[in-house]
């Protein structure tokens, strides 16, 4: 799999951060929230984002990463 960084909160690698894969889907790092209170499935995870970044990646425009 292919990955692109898109938009990140830092230069680092541990900061919120979404990724475009050559799969035409997405991949978000964060934090692992554990006082959501929701029933995950095993197979899949919840990550937080700050909106701030989600804002930055549609002013940035999606497809021009």
């Amino acid at each position: 799999m292919k990955v692109t960084k898109l938009v990140s909160t830092c230069d680092i690698k541990d900061c919120p951060t979404i990724y475009a894969t050559d799969r035409d889907t997405l991949l978000v790092q964060g934090e692992t929230p554990t006082d959501h209170g929701l029933e995950i499935p095993a197979h899949e995870t919840l990550v937080e984002i700050p909106m701030q970044l989600v804002f930055d990646l549609i002013r940035k425009g999606l497809r021009d990463a």
